[in-house]
C-alpha cells in the first residue's frame, strides 16, 4: 500500500494543486481544508461572495492561496478563477473538491494513482449511487446528464456530474468557456471531449447530509433549465460543426484506402450484396424519416445480411452540411412530379393548413423519388465498377486479396 509521504511526493512531482470553491459552507469548510492539508498545502480557495463566517475561517490559514470577492457569481466563475490561478502558479493538474462535505478528502490518492497510469487525462469521480442516503433526484438527474453527454460526444461515462475531479491544466487552459454557474462543469467536460482529451473515472465515496441539515445552493428548476439550454446548444454545435468536421477529417487518403480494402476489395459479400448495401444506405439516408434513417438502414442491412459498414457509411449522406441540399432537391423533385409551381422561398403573409399540406406532400413525394433515383443510380455505378475491378466478386470462394 502506498504511504502518505509517497502521495505527497507525487503531488509535488506532478505539480498538483487542490481548488476549493466555497459559498456559505463555513460549517464544513475548515474540515475540508484540514483534510487536504494532510496531503498538500498547494490549495487554492475561492470565496465566492460568502455571507457567513467563511472569511474568518480563511483568515486562520494565511499561508493558503485565497481569492475573495464580495458578490456571489456562481460555481463556474469560481472554478474559472481557480484554473487561471493554477495556470499562473505553474501547476500542471488541479483537483476540484466541493466544500459542502459531500466528497471525502481521503479519495484524493485515487486521482493521483490514475494520473500515473493515464497522464494528461481529465479524471472524474464516480459516485456510488447505490449506497444508502443518496437522493433519487440526484441519481435520475445524473442519468439524464449522462445520456446527453453520450449523445453529444459519443462517449459513455457513468457519472458526468460529480464535482470531485482532476483537470489537466495545460490541456484545458485554451478551452473557451462561456458559462459561470453549475453548467460550467458540463461545458468543460463536453469541450474537453471534443478536443480528444482522454476522460477517465475513479470510484469515490459521497455523503449527503439529512435534508434538514443539508446546505445546497443548487436550484432544481433554474439550474436544471440552464444545464438543459447548454445541452441544447451543444447538440446544435455538434450536428452542424463538430460531427461534420470530424467526418471530413477522417477522410484521409490512408483511411479511405483502408476502408475500400477492408469492406469492399477483401469483403466476403458478393458484388451484388455490396451494391445493394449502397442502395439501402442511400435510400434511407435521403428518405423523409429524419431521426430514424440510420436505425431503419441498419435493421434492413441486418435482415438482408448486407455489408453493415457500407450501409451505415453511405446512409450518412444526411450529415448536416448536406441536409439543406437534400431538402431543396427533394422539394423541387416533388414539384416536377406533382406539376406544382410553388416557390420554395416565397414569403407568405399568412399560414394556412392547405398550404402546409401542399408543401409537405410535395416534399415527401419528391424525397421518395430522389431517394429512389439516387440510390439506384449509384447502386448500378457501384456494381459496374465492382464488376471491372473485382471480377471474381460473384464467384463463391474466389475473392480478390
Amino acid at each position: 500500500m502506498v504511504n502518505l509521504e509517497t502521495y505527497k511526493n507525487i503531488i509535488n512531482d506532478k505539480k498538483v494543486c487542490v481548488i476549493i470553491p466555497t459559498y456559505n459552507n463555513a460549517h464544513k469548510l475548515e474540515g475540508i481544508i484540514k483534510g487536504v492539508l494532510t496531503y498538500t498545502s498547494n490549495i487554492i480557495i475561492i470565496n465566492d461572495g460568502s455571507t457567513d463566517n467563511t472569511q474568518e475561517i480563511l483568515d486562520r490559514y494565511p499561508e493558503l492561496d485565497t481569492i475573495t470577492y464580495l458578490e456571489n457569481t456562481g460555481k463556474g466563475h469560481a472554478l474559472r478563477l481557480g484554473f487561471k490561478r493554477a495556470e499562473e502558479t505553474g501547476f500542471r493538474y488541479a483537483i476540484t473538491i466541493d466544500s459542502d462535505g459531500q466528497h471525502f478528502v481521503e479519495d484524493i490518492p485515487l486521482f493521483l494513482d490514475k494520473i500515473i497510469s493515464e497522464p494528461d487525462s481529465l479524471i472524474l469521480g464516480l459516485r456510488q449511487f447505490h449506497r444508502h442516503g443518496i437522493p433519487i433526484k440526484n441519481s435520475l438527474g445524473n442519468r439524464f446528464a449522462n445520456f446527453w453527454f453520450r449523445f453529444i460526444t459519443g462517449i459513455n461515462l457513468p457519472d458526468t456530474q460529480c464535482g470531485f475531479r482532476l483537470y489537466p491544466i495545460d490541456l484545458i487552459k485554451n478551452i473557451p468557456l462561456l458559462t459561470t454557474k453549475y453548467e460550467l462543469e458540463t461545458e468543460i467536460l463536453v469541450r474537453a471531449a471534443w478536443k480528444d482529451i482522454n476522460i477517465a473515472s475513479v470510484p469515490v465515496e459521497v455523503y449527503y447530509e439529512p435534508k434538514e441539515t443539508r446546505v445546497s445552493h443548487f436550484r432544481p428548476f433554474t439550474d436544471f433549465f440552464r444545464v438543459s439550454i447548454v445541452n441544447a446548444c451543444f447538440v446544435t454545435i455538434a450536428f452542424f460543426y463538430v460531427f461534420p468536421v470530424k467526418f471530413f477529417k477522417s477522410l484521409t487518403k490512408k483511411n479511405i484506402k483502408r476502408f475500400f480494402k477492408e469492406n469492399i476489395i477483401n469483403s466476403k459479400e458478393s458484388n451484388f450484396k455490396i451494391s445493394l448495401s449502397v442502395v439501402v444506405g442511400l435510400f434511407f439516408g435521403i428518405a423523409p424519416i429524419w431521426g430514424w434513417q440510420l436505425a431503419v438502414a441498419i435493421t434492413l442491412a441486418y435482415l438482408l445480411k448486407l455489408n453493415k459498414i457500407i450501409t451505415i457509411t453511405v446512409a450518412n449522406i444526411s450529415i448536416p452540411p448536406m441536409i439543406p441540399f437534400i431538402i431543396y432537391l427533394s422539394y423541387k423533385s416533388g414539384g416536377l412530379i406533382l406539376g406544382s409551381q410553388t416557390d420554395t422561398f416565397r414569403y407568405y403573409s399568412g399560414i394556412k393548413f392547405e398550404a402546409i399540406k401542399l408543401h409537405l406532400v410535395q416534399y415527401i413525394v419528391g424525397s421518395m423519388a430522389l431517394a429512389t433515383i439516387v440510390s439506384i443510380f449509384f447502386g448500378v455505378v457501384t456494381f459496374t465498377l465492382l464488376a471491372f475491378f473485382r471480377p471474381h466478386g460473384n464467384i463463391k470462394g474466389k475473392w480478390i486479396s
